[in-house]
């Protein structure tokens, strides 16, 4: 039937439909009126056809369905301990334990489902502690994000020193055979979708270079905005560039986990329901563009200190799109699409370039002493901070149809803007700052 249905119609090359497109125009200049550049500086077209499919094009090996992953923030075992069982019997699949200091580990896992996977994110230097968290890992299904150079990018120093860092991190790798990177600055300090996977892969090419053991496992975290077909060529694009990385270093069994939550840089202080739409469309980026774990941001989380209601709104939104809407029931739904086959080539190739670049000039730690990191992440800021000022970025209801009536002021429990920490650091920390935050310091202001 459907063979038959299709046989009446001729096909039609790209040429042709081009040809159309320019009869249509009355005149206009198909590349000025239609063509659009992104801040990566990649040409965007009105249509794409199978022509632009690349020759090489590769299916992505996702076989899982992603898992909802939510953050515990551990000031007190106990109380996280009964955070995290709450979050587990409302829907979380798997815990992120973030600690800022030594923690009793048998109040706070205490009780909680051993088939869970746990991420345990530290953000201090402990030897001891690290030790015990090692211990405790043969136990359950837990994973230890020690990442010094994101540390060094974030705080300006090392943990402790390169030497004493790197031999933490030898160490975990050969007990628990994974490793961790987190890139959530990159993006959040305004770095461009080219230079995040390639930023993510120079921070890979280090660890490779200094490990003595390969890691059997490895978890990128990222950060995924409001540009919903970029982001799902994004994440498509890095885990090809990760899998190249890996076979190059011999690590062709190592397992890629990407884990992935909605980026702050968008979000908004005023208006800031609308939050809840920009994470529902940068969790669908995610799942398409195939995370294995999604984050959930609630929409109140510049500005409100973590609470239930907001935590259970964000929770709810995927769990919508997982049981409601069945996200997760095809694993690779991008595969075939001309466009973003197209975008996820272009990423691809273009990352790598940059990727070549910093290997050419010492390696990503090299170039974060030389400041040239540094530099190129703030032009591309800039630049995003222009259009955004432009109006060529819409976030609406901040520099697109404000509600002038919204008042902030009395609602602040955390200082939404960016913050600088003055201290002695050996290299040119990278910050976040959001787009919105000169529009809504003038609004502040005026209240």
């Amino acid at each position: 039937m459907s063979e038959q249905l299709f046989s009446s119609f001729d096909s039609i090359d790209a040429k042709q439909w081009k040809q159309q497109i320019q009869f249509e125009l009355k005149g206009l200049d198909y590349n000025e009126t239609l063509v659009w550049e992104s801040l990566e500086g990649i040409k965007v077209k009105p249509f794409y056809t199978k022509e632009d499919l690349p020759n090489d094009n590769q299916t992505l090996n996702r076989e899982e369905k992603f898992k909802i992953l939510q953050e515990v923030y551990v000031n007190n075992a106990s109380n996280a301990n009964h955070v995290a069982k709450t979050k587990i019997e409302k829907g979380a699949e798997s815990i992120c334990f973030i600690f800022h200091h030594p923690i009793d580990l048998n109040i706070l896992l205490n009780d909680l489902p051993k088939e869970i996977p746990y991420f345990f994110n530290i953000q201090f230097d402990d030897d001891l502690f690290l030790k015990d968290l090692i211990a405790f890992s043969k136990e359950k299904l837990i994973m230890i994000s020690y990442d010094p150079i994101s540390n060094l990018i974030d705080d300006g120093n090392w943990f402790k020193n390169k030497e004493h860092d790197f031999k933490n991190l030898n160490h975990l790798v050969t007990e628990n055979n994974h490793l961790f990177i987190d890139a959530s600055l990159y993006q959040e300090s305004g770095a461009n979708g080219v230079q995040q996977i390639g930023l993510i892969a120079a921070h890979l090419t280090e660890y490779l270079n200094q490990l003595i053991v390969k890691p059997q496992m490895l978890f990128i975290k990222w950060r995924i905005g409001s540009h919903y077909f970029f982001e799902i060529a994004k994440l498509r694009a890095l885990r090809l560039i990760i899998e190249t990385l890996l076979n190059t270093f011999d690590c062709q069994k190592t397992t890629i986990q990407i884990i992935a939550q909605p980026i702050f840089r968008n979000k908004t202080l005023y208006d800031y329901n609308v939050n809840m739409l920009r994470t529902t469309t940068e969790y669908m980026s995610a799942i398409l563009g195939g995370a294995d774990y999604v984050m959930p941001l609630a929409y109140d989380a510049i500005y409100h200190k973590s609470n239930p209601f907001g935590d259970r709104i964000a929770r709810n939104q995927l769990l919508i799109l997982k049981h409601e809407s069945y996200f997760d029931e095809v694993l690779n739904p991008a595969d075939g699409s001309y466009y973003i086959e197209s975008l996820t080539q272009t990423f691809a190739e273009k990352a790598l370039a940059y990727l070549k670049n910093i290997e050419k000039n010492g390696g990503l730690i090299k170039e974060l002493f030389d400041k040239t990191i540094q530099v190129k992440i703030e032009e591309s800021a800039e630049k995003e901070q222009k259009w955004f000022d432009e109006g060529k970025i819409i976030l609406l209801g901040t520099n697109k149809y404000p509600n002038q009536q919204d008042k902030m002021k009395n609602d602040l429990e955390l200082y939404p803007f960016m913050k600088v920490k003055p201290r002695k650091t050996i290299i040119k920390p990278l910050v976040a700052k959001r787009l919105a935050e000169g529009l809504e310091k003038e609004r502040l202001e005026k209240e």
